[in-house]
Order: structure tokens, then sequence, then C-alpha cells
């Protein structure tokens, strides 16, 4: 049932005739999308306005699994808005204000709708802040997975692709609206608290730990992570000076230590062949087997689900650049990130004594199905549903698309391709067809057209020459 904040008896028929009117004055605004019409994900992200900056400030018990929070959202507004949304599953609201004052709310499923108590303008930056409290929810994914606050054996895990993140903190979670993170977050001393860009502050006091970390680049919501628990945490850098900072579950820590010392070469690796990389530190967070039962590649420090091989490794490395920093417009550009990170792995085999690209690939269209059932059963820029974004034409066939392009261009041309819209849409968003007039322009004497027609979007095998 929705809940709102009291209302003043003398203003209780003007809210009833007309739902966003402020008592005794005119709306001028008209009131922010609830959701941006995401062909997957409908109700995701909001529209009318642009989050800039959130600043969370948390505080969280594994013995109840309590989390109580104040989320202050920097935003501007994109038109004139009398009301907007933020979305919010769960969680009980206990105030808002936008600026310095309160604010009328109600809670409809995941939307919190707010009425500032003046109209925003279009342009005006403002801040709404949000205070909220609970016990946050485990979400199940169309495909069966689980994301938003996982409850782990010491403590939580917060994980947010596809819409995860509005299990634990409010805002506008759509891949299409980016911003920085500052995020402080008190837990029970002797636990961690990990999340993404660079720790900045850790103090204890009154037998609790307080742990501020700070994202400077732009971050989609579904990136963001917080893990608590009790964590072995190393930290060191690269050859070239960036901050490796890496979180492992005490239990996974031994079997964990080879494959994660090879984070450096595999960083250096990576900016040779995609460019300079996105962000200012890497690392990893390692929990045990049964936290989250998949990788995922939060931001500066991708997750794992006990111990990694080098090819998840690389694979959550390699989209610190395809996905985290150019991220897609909308979920039905999945295979911009995945089909990336998984042709990402096998290239790091062709150059480092394992099959080559063009190998893997024929071993895929020959024998493909025997390993991943549905390799065929849709095509990688089309998925059949919000179920199937993560499937394996969206992996497998869409590093195939890639290969037939590296086969077309030859390899200068090809890296000068991934490196280059990797430089385009630095820290943005971009879709399918902003790659495709990519390629095209980078090489205008080729004709792409059977490799778009058949290998990206056309149904069923496509003919392999």
């Amino acid at each position: 049932m929705p809940r709102s904040v009291p209302v003043a008896p003398t203003c209780a028929a003007a809210l009833l005739a007309v739902a966003l009117t402020a008592c005794g004055a005119g709306v001028q605004g008209t009131t922010g999308g609830s959701g941006v019409r995401d062909p997957y994900f409908p109700k995701a992200g909001n529209g009318g306005y642009d989050v800039t900056h959130y600043g969370l400030t948390l505080a969280y018990d594994p013995d109840t699994d309590r989390l109580s929070g104040t989320a202050a959202v920097t935003a501007r507004a994109t038109q004139d808005l009398s009301a907007f949304d933020l979305d919010l599953k769960g969680l009980d609201v206990e105030s808002v204000t936008v600026g310095d004052r309160s604010a009328r709310w109600n809670r409809a499923g995941q939307e919190l709708t707010v009425r500032p108590s003046d109209d925003l303008d279009d342009g005006e930056r403002f801040r709404v802040t949000v205070r909220y409290s609970g016990v946050p929810e485990t979400i199940t994914d169309p495909d069966g997975s689980r994301e938003g606050w996982l409850r782990t054996e010491d403590g939580a895990l917060a994980l947010g692709e596809p819409t995860g993140s509005m299990a634990w903190f409010p805002g506008n979670h759509h891949p299409s609206d980016k911003a920085s993170y500052d995020l402080a977050v008190t837990v029970p001393e002797g636990l961690k608290a990990v999340s993404n860009g660079e720790l900045t502050g850790e103090r204890t006091k009154g037998g609790r730990t307080t742990y501020t970390w700070h994202t400077a680049e732009p971050m989609a919501s579904y990136v963001a992570t917080l893990a608590v628990g009790h964590y072995d945490i190393t930290r060191s850098t690269t050859p070239s000076g960036l901050p490796v900072y890496v979180a492992v579950d005490p239990a996974k820590a031994e079997k964990s230590r080879k494959v994660l010392a090879g984070i450096p070469d595999i960083m250096e690796w990576a900016e040779y062949n995609f460019g300079p990389y996105p962000f200012s530190s890497t690392g990893a967070i390692v929990d045990r087997d049964a936290d989250a039962g998949y990788a995922l590649e939060t931001q500066n420090r991708p997750v794992f689900p006990g111990v990694p091989d080098t090819g998840t490794l690389v694979h959550e490395l390699a989209h610190q650049w395809y996905g985290n920093s150019v991220t897609p417009r909308t979920w039905r550009d999945m295979w911009l990130n995945e089909g990336f990170a998984t042709y990402a792995e096998w290239l790091w085999d062709e150059d480092h004594g394992g099959d080559s690209a063009q190998k893997t690939f024929d071993a895929l269209y020959d024998h493909g199905e025997e390993i991943h059932e549905d390799l065929w059963a849709f095509p990688p820029a089309r998925p059949t549903s919000a179920a199937h974004i993560s499937d394996s034409p969206v992996y497998q066939r869409g590093a195939m698309v890639l290969h037939r392009i590296r086969q077309t261009v030859g390899d200068d041309t090809f890296y000068e391709i991934v490196q280059g819209w990797a430089a385009a849409h630095r820290h943005g968003n971009a879709d399918t067809a902003d790659f495709t007039a990519y390629v095209e322009k980078k090489a205008p004497g080729e004709d792409f057209s059977g490799i778009w027609e058949e290998w990206l979007y056309g149904d069923g095998k496509p003919a392999k020459d």
C-alpha cells in the first residue's frame, strides 16, 4: 500500500482535486516520467532530470540485517518539474527534502514520487535528500538470478545488474544516467565495508567503524556495489602507479592469491589493446561461492563468487572499458558489454599461448551448439526478452560479430576501432546504431551490410563466409 507524509487538512481538498498542486498555487511544471521506457525494463529510471552525484550515508548491522541510510541526490532538471520519481524498492521512507524544504511524497511499487514545495525550472540544479531504513530486499531477475541485497555468512553483498541497486538506495536506476558517488558506511567494528572508487577514510568509534569511498568518474548505478564482511585486504599499485585494492573472503584468500597477483599484467595488456584505463583505481572483491553465484563487473573492482580463473578476471576487467566507461544506452545493447568482454578473453588466449581467436570462432561456429544450446536462438542485438539479455547469443555471438569485423578490416584497423570506440564514448552511453555507424566511419571502403544483417540482427545461424 502506498505510504505518504501527512498532509495538512487545509490542503486535503486541493490534493484530491489536483494531485500535484501545492495548496494555494497552480502547477507550472509537469511530472517527470516514471520510467524511461527501456525496451526490457520500462519502469527503470525516471524522466525529467539528470543525476550528477549521489551522496550515500549508510549504517548496516548484519545481526539484524537492518540498513539505515540518507541519500543526498544532486541533479539537474531537464524540464519544468512539479514532481519527479526516484526508484526505490522496499525500505521505509522517513523523510524527503528538496533543497532545505520538506517535500511531499508517496510510494507506489518501486516508484517514490517527490513533490517539491516549489516547482523546479528546466536547467535548475537541485538536491533531494531521502532518509530511509529497513531490511533490504533480494530481487529475483527475469532469468532467475538474484541481485539487490544479498545476505552472506558474515555480512551482505549489494549487486545491481540490471535493477538491484534500487534495493539499497533511491535513485535514477537506469544505465543511461551516470553520476559520481560518495559513500560512507558504518558497520560493527571488525567488519570491512568495500565499495567502488577509492577509500578516503576509515574511523572507529564506540565499537563501530565508518568507511568512506569516493568515485569521481561517472558510474551507472547497476555497477555500484557494497560488500560487508570479514575480508583480507591488500593494497598495491601497478607498474604505472594505478592503485589496486583487493578484498578477499578469508576462506578464499590462499587459493585466490596467484590469480589476483596477475591483475597488473592484465591491466597492462588491456591498456595496450583497448587504450588508456578510464578509471582511477582497480582491483577485485572475492566472496564465497554461494554468495552471488555469478561474477559482475562492478566499477573499479569486479565481484567474483569464489576464486576466479584468469579468463573470468580478464572478462570482468575488460568491462571497465566496455560496459562501465562506455555504457549501454538501453538494456537491448548488452552485447556491447558482453561481446567485447568475451572477445577480450579470446584475445588474451591468443596472446598468451592459447587458441587463436580464429580457432575459437571456428570451434563455436562448427560445434557451438554442443556447448551453448541457445547460441543461434536470437541475434545479439535483439534479445527476445529481459530474461535473455545474459544468454549465449549476447556473449558468444556478440564476440563473433567483433571477429567478423576484424576479419573484414584487418588487425590494424580493428584495434583502431576498439580503442577509438572506447575513447569516443569514454564515461558516456552508446547503443548499437552508434557502434555500427562508428565502424563504418573508421573503415569507409568496406561493406559491413552482411555482418549487420546476418550476424548482428539476423535470425538463425549465419553463413560463415
